[in-house]
């Protein structure tokens, strides 16, 4: 159960401080950030005592911290590691409520309007010797976070019969503000040395960053948009640079670009290892795209106020805190981890047989991960009409790019003949599309590897050769797919004149040669199906 919480702004009211100012505020949410994660999860046990210090170890700036507001002889001064006090603040006052013993605590020596210490519920610390300490009575596990406003501070744990929680003060410490009046910057006091020594700092320009990997056209148009020359883009390979096909995202607006070539190396070489589909695979992926998002983003200076990050990564970023006092949007590269589960449940539930359909979950700390970090998210951004209903006011909706036009060899088109644009997988709906060919007698176009059961295609004509030959011979493309996210050949087929029949799961909206369906829909696939064969 909830023994005790505190809440407090990251925040001035307006964000309306000047540039000195704001500077110092950046470096406190910085701080509250690499604390934070010294906290999060830690369980104290029964009777024994916590210690800020101990567990949070020095400030310094070679881990992490930098220069934040400390409140030192009456004055908010700048300070690495300054700013520690609001999460020690936070710590005394959920202590309080949970009724914990306070083995050591020593109050601010000033009075600040609006913060914790305005009603008795602060607790300074200064290493080493300034500490807080308490005790609870039973096992806790603190939950410490860092949100885009707010510090959070909670105990968990079970209640001791007869134990009470100290009562908050009639103005509730968890609603006031945490940010000090009377900075340094604003004192004007001006003859002062640490003034001076303010007035020589540079002022945080404020800067975004965009996580990026494996090359889309929608979200490089998108970026290109949005980023400026002071802005930051981290990628696996500078592929406009170095001529990698894979990362060509346009880098040629910002100043700066993170790569981590030895990391990209060693994933392609692990991942070419397991090219078939598989778990394996998908275990691979998932343990890469945490690895990336946490190698970026402990790269990224504190000044950067908003991250635009690929969804993949998004996990990673949120449960390693680094999203903490940022605002951020998410470039979706597929379905929520929850929803495409659930898709790939009710495929399989349709084809027990399949060997792909059920052969790997996320586990649920990784889909709950995403799912908070996505309903905290200010924008989510997506090419997919299917991804873009989920998401209300929130999501940009990007137009689909296609590629480049495929020459067609002008070979005559067969009358019953579909092209399949994708390897045989459950989840791309080759068992709907199999019961189709063999209900109408189709010749089917295979543009990809076997992936289910060997001789899956007994009984229907068909024959393997490359997606740009096959749409010189087929009279319709057809993907009926459970899950689809870049349904590129499908746009291409259409631009082309083809008949398209697609499930909505393909993330395209419907229109003129261009037909969808419901995924798993063998009667409505079938009737679509020989509408566009007698197109003429």
């Amino acid at each position: 159960m909830l023994l005790g919480e505190s809440v407090g702004v990251l925040w001035p009211r307006g964000r309306d401080t000047s540039s000195a100012e704001r500077r110092l505020t950046l470096g406190k949410i910085q701080n509250l950030r690499v604390a934070v994660r010294r906290l999060d999860g830690v369980v104290v046990p029964g009777g024994e005592t916590f210690s800020f210090w101990k567990q949070v170890g020095r400030a310094t700036a070679r881990r992490g911290f930098v220069e934040g507001r400390e409140l030192r002889e009456g004055c908010m001064v700048p300070s690495v590691g300054g700013g520690l006090c609001q999460l020690s603040n936070a710590l005394y006052d959920a202590a309080l409520r949970a009724g914990f013993e306070i083995v050591e605590r020593h109050p601010h020596t000033k009075v600040v309007p609006g913060s914790l210490a305005a009603v008795g519920r602060d607790a300074t610390v200064f290493w080493n010797y300034v500490d807080l300490r308490f005790r609870p009575h039973s096992a806790v596990r603190i939950e410490a976070t860092v949100g885009t406003d707010s510090l959070t501070v909670r105990f968990w744990g079970r209640r001791r019969s007869g134990t009470p929680a100290v009562a908050a003060p009639a103005q509730d410490a968890a609603a006031v503000g945490s940010h000090p009046s009377g900075d340094c910057a604003t004192c004007g006091v001006e003859q002062c040395f640490r003034h001076a020594a303010l007035r020589r700092r540079t002022a945080a320009p404020e800067r975004s960053a965009f996580l990026l990997d494996a090359y889309w056209p929608e979200y490089d148009a998108y970026v290109a948009r949005m980023v400026g020359p002071e802005d930051i883009m981290a990628l696996p390979l500078d592929g406009m640079r170095r001529g990698f096909a894979k990362y060509r995202w346009d880098t040629s607006r910002t100043g700066t670009v993170h790569e981590n070539v030895l990391l990209t190396a060693l994933r392609s070489y692990q991942s070419k290892r397991l090219a078939e589909h598989g778990a394996e695979r998908q275990r691979l992926l998932l343990r890469w795209a945490q690895r990336m998002g946490e190698r970026f983003a402990a790269r990224l200076p504190y000044d950067v106020t908003h991250v635009v990050v690929m969804q993949h990564m998004l996990p990673a970023l949120w449960t390693g805190g680094f999203l903490g006092g940022r605002t951020f949007d998410v470039l979706m590269t597929g379905l929520p981890l929850r929803e495409l589960q659930r898709r790939l449940d009710t495929a399989y539930a349709l084809h027990p047989e399949s060997r792909t359909l059920g052969d790997f979950r996320c586990d649920d700390a990784l889909i709950e991960a995403e799912e908070t970090a996505l309903g905290a998210a200010s924008r989510i951004v997506t090419p997919h009409a299917a991804i873009a209903t989920m998401f209300g006011a929130r999501t940009v909706r990007l137009p689909w790019l296609s590629s480049a036009p495929v020459t067609q060899n002008g070979t005559v088109r067969g009358e019953r003949t579909v092209l399949f644009p994708a390897s045989t997988l459950g989840r791309a709906g080759a068992y709907e599309l199999r019961d189709v060919a063999r209900a109408l007698d189709l010749h089917v176009i295979l543009t990809g590897p076997d992936l289910e059961a060997p001789g899956f295609w007994n009984g229907v004509s068909v024959e393997r050769t490359s997606f740009s030959d096959g749409l010189g011979r087929a009279r319709a493309v057809v993907l009926p797919a459970f899950v689809e996210h870049q349904p590129r050949r499908l746009l291409l087929a259409s631009r082309l004149g083809m008949p398209v029949v697609a499930s909505e799961a393909c993330g395209i909206d419907a229109c003129g040669n261009l037909v969808t369906v419901a995924a798993g829909d063998v009667v409505a696939l079938g009737a679509a199906i020989g509408r566009s064969l007698h197109r003429t």
